[in-house]
This record gives structure tokens, C-alpha cells and sequence, in this order.
């Protein structure tokens, strides 16, 4: 019998595409006019939504000296500091993710983001892949993708790109970057399913070390992290866009999954994400900070020390949270 952890390393693309070898995949175009045309949202989504935010103007980004720290830019972005070295996580910065339109303006401008930061991309969806922001980005932007990716986003006129694929690691501008399996999948309207990677990034840096999940089912994949990459500082895991669960829980967390995922990472701080920003699903945008603020309320005191549910634009620093 296979060992759940070896599959974590195993082939992983066959027939000119990439595929969870742990065998679990996405739901198929049925499951998708099903949820679409035959089922029923039972959420309400009239009530005005609960996005808190702060002003930001992004000015930190440019210091070369300060406490190493991430802020929540929404969504799936964030800026990640440590001296005078910056990385973004899914840049997206635009007012559309495909069809859903922005609810949050970016807790950060655009225009803020240093000409010399890495950015790194998880997968090609459109919440996490936005054209909008690759061609208004600083072109001396580094990126570090995963597998078939480096074309999509050289066409924007970026010239440091390099693709890698799973357990692979590269050093870059102050980063050591490796990328993580990831129980998720790709597609584009202009690709085919699952013809580019996906992934989750393990990013360290001199006085920092965070785990960013991209977007993850829940899998053994984050206990076997925890194990191989202990002393985390960071965890930012994705808790919204999950309803309905019997079509979305093989590829998208729901908060107790998160919080489950947060535990096998081992990580100091975890910093919710994937909410707030783009209304991708049935439960209401703000719906993921809600349940995971009950959570947090009926659990230890240690996990509602240690989980922050940051505003949009929040500067969040490791080393004065203890």
C-alpha cells in the first residue's frame, strides 16, 4: 500500500497534463451545471458585508530597515517585507477576477509596489492570475512561477521569470523560494485544464519563514510541511470561497479546515485570507471571517492568540505579536 507521503513526491503530469498523484481531482462540468442551474443557495446575501480596512498608503515597502512583517493587499496578495526586500503573493491588484467584480479596493496602491520585488504565483485562476495587474506591475518585477506558467506572464514584458516545479527551490533577491504541492488544479479560458501547475510556496527569508497555500483542499500535504519546514513563522491559508461543500471541498478549505491545516503547519501566526475581496461562491463574501471569529471564540485561548484576522491594507509583524 502506497504511503500517503510518497505521493506527496510522486509523478505528478501525464499526457500533457498535471494531476494530483494522492488522486483526488476537481469536480467535472456536471457537478458544475448542477451547482449553477439545479441547487439552492441557502445563504442570504443581502446583508451589507463586514470588510474592515485601514489606510495604507504603502509607503513602508520602500524602507530598507524596519521589523520583517506582511500586509494583506486582499484576497490572496500580500506584500511580504524583510528589510528592504518585498515579495507579493498573487498579485492582484484589478477589478475583476474573469467575471466577479472587486468589492474591496486593494489595501495597498499599485503604484507602492518597489520596481525591484519578487512576486510568486500559485496557479493561473483568474482571482490569483490577473492580466489587469501584469501589465500595470513594475517590469523589474522577478517572478517565480509554477510549471508552464513563465509564458503566460513573460508576454507582459517581464524578463526575470523562472518556472519551477514541485519540492523545486531557487534563491531570488534575498528570498529562498520552494514549491510545494498543492491539492488544487489550473485552467484558463485560453488553457486547457490542468496543462500548468499549481502549488503552494514555502517563502524564507533572512529573518522571517512563511507558508503561503495559494488555494488547497484540505490534505496530508500541510502535516508533511509542518514535519520537513518546522518553525514557521507564517501561515496564510485561504478560508472563504467554500460552499457549496460538495463541489468545492476537494479544492478550497473552509475555515475548520483552515484552522485544522494551520495546527498540522505548526506555524507561530496564521493570517486568514481568500475572503473579503471577490464573491466567487454561495456564502457571502465576510462569511469566512464570521465563522472563523466563532471559532476563535469557542477554541483555546492560545489559537485566537495565534490566528489574526487582519483588515484590509493591516501591516501584521511576527517578532511583536510574540
Amino acid at each position: 500500500m502506497t504511503d500517503p507521503v510518497d505521493t506527496l513526491h510522486a509523478p505528478h503530469f501525464a499526457s500533457g497534463r498535471f494531476f494530483n498523484p494522492w488522486g483526488v481531482g476537481k469536480a467535472t462540468f456536471r457537478d458544475l451545471v448542477r451547482w449553477k442551474l439545479l441547487s439552492r443557495n441557502r445563504y442570504d446575501k443581502r446583508r451589507p458585508p463586514r470588510v474592515p480596512r485601514v489606510a495604507n498608503d504603502g509607503a513602508d515597502l520602500r524602507r530598507r530597515a524596519g521589523t520583517p512583517g506582511a500586509t494583506w493587499v486582499g484576497h490572496a496578495t500580500f506584500a511580504l517585507q524583510d528589510g528592504g526586500n518585498v515579495l507579493l503573493t498573487d498579485p492582484h491588484f484589478g477589478p475583476r477576477a474573469l467575471l466577479p467584480r472587486r468589492r474591496e479596493p486593494p489595501g495597498v496602491p499599485l503604484t507602492a509596489i518597489p520596481e525591484g520585488a519578487v512576486a510568486v504565483l500559485s496557479h493561473n485562476h483568474y482571482d490569483h492570475l490577473d492580466r489587469w495587474s501584469l501589465s500595470r506591475l513594475p517590469k523589474g518585477i522577478a517572478w517565480r512561477v509554477p510549471l508552464g506558467l513563465g509564458r503566460f506572464v513573460r508576454q507582459f514584458g517581464y524578463s526575470d521569470v523562472e518556472e519551477l516545479d514541485w519540492w523545486q527551490s531557487t534563491e531570488c533577491r534575498g528570498f529562498r523560494l520552494t514549491l510545494l504541492p498543492a491539492q488544487h488544479w489550473s485552467r484558463r479560458l485560453s488553457q486547457p485544464d490542468e496543462t500548468t501547475l499549481w502549488g503552494s510556496w514555502l517563502i524564507e527569508s533572512p529573518r522571517m519563514r512563511t507558508f503561503f497555500a495559494g488555494d488547497s483542499g484540505y490534505f496530508r500535504g500541510f502535516a508533511e510541511y509542518g514535519r520537513v519546514f518546522p518553525n514557521l513563522d507564517l501561515a496564510l491559508l485561504p478560508t472563504g470561497a467554500y460552499e457549496p461543500r460538495w463541489f468545492m471541498k476537494p479544492v478550497h478549505m473552509n475555515p475548520e479546515e483552515a484552522l485544522a491545516a494551520f495546527q498540522d503547519l505548526g506555524a507561530a501566526h496564521m493570517l486568514p485570507m481568500h475572503w473579503g475581496t471577490f464573491d466567487l461562491t454561495d456564502e457571502p463574501i465576510d462569511e469566512a471571517d464570521r465563522v472563523i471569529e466563532r471559532l476563535l471564540r469557542q477554541g483555546s485561548p492560545d489559537l485566537a492568540r495565534r490566528v489574526h484576522r487582519l483588515a484590509i491594507g493591516e501591516r501584521f509583524r511576527p517578532a511583536e505579536a510574540g
